[in-house]
C-alpha cells in the first residue's frame, strides 16, 4: 500500500513540476498564444521620414543627456577634492590650535608651581586669562576666516558648471 501511495505522490509532484515558473498547475488546461501573421505592408514614406527624425531627436537628447550627466559627475568630483582638501586644512588648523593652547596651558601650570604668594597667583592668573582670551579670539578669527574660504572654493565649480548649463541653455 505505500509503495502505491509513494508513486501516487510522486505522479502528482511531477505533474505539478511541468508546469511553468515551477508553480503547480492544478488541473487548468494550457492554451498557446495565436500566431497572427501580419500582413506586407509598404509602409508610407511619410511615417518612415517622421520615425527617422523622431530616433534622430532621440539620439541627440541622448548624446547630450550622457555629456550633461558626465559634466555633473566631474563637477561633483571636483567640488568633493576641494571640500575634503579644506576640511583637511581645517583639522590640521585644529590640531596646531590644540598643541598651541596645550603648550600654554602647561606653561601656566609650570607657573603656577612657582607662585609664593596669592598676589603673585592672582597676577599670573590674570595674565594667563588675558593672554588665552587674545589668542583664542584670533584662533576663532582665523578658523572663521578658513571656513569661509573652503565654503567659498567649495561652491566655485559648483557656480561655475551651473552658470555653464545655464549658458547652454540659453
Amino acid at each position: 500500500m505505500t509503495e502505491t501511495t509513494t508513486a501516487a505522490t510522486k505522479a502528482k509532484s511531477a505533474k505539478h513540476a511541468a508546469s511553468s515558473f515551477g508553480l503547480p498547475d492544478y488541473g487548468i488546461p494550457k492554451f498557446e498564444t495565436p500566431k497572427f501573421d501580419l500582413p506586407n505592408m509598404e509602409i508610407s514614406e511619410a511615417f518612415r521620414e517622421m520615425a527617422e527624425k523622431g530616433l534622430e531627436h532621440t539620439r541627440d537628447a541622448y548624446a547630450k543627456a550622457k555629456v550633461a550627466s558626465e559634466e555633473a559627475a566631474d563637477l561633483l568630483e571636483n567640488t568633493y577634492a576641494t571640500v575634503a582638501k579644506g576640511a583637511t586644512d581645517y583639522n590640521l588648523k585644529l590640531i596646531e590650535f590644540a598643541r598651541t593652547n596645550t603648550r600654554a596651558a602647561f606653561d601656566y601650570a609650570h607657573g603656577l608651581l612657582g607662585v609664593k604668594s596669592p598676589s603673585e597667583f592672582i597676577e599670573l592668573a590674570t595674565a594667563h586669562a588675558r593672554k588665552q582670551f587674545d589668542i583664542v579670539s584670533a584662533q576663532n578669527n582665523e578658523l572663521c576666516t578658513l571656513a569661509q574660504k573652503v565654503a567659498t572654493e567649495a561652491a566655485k565649480p559648483i557656480k561655475t558648471g551651473v552658470s555653464k548649463a545655464f549658458n547652454k541653455a540659453a
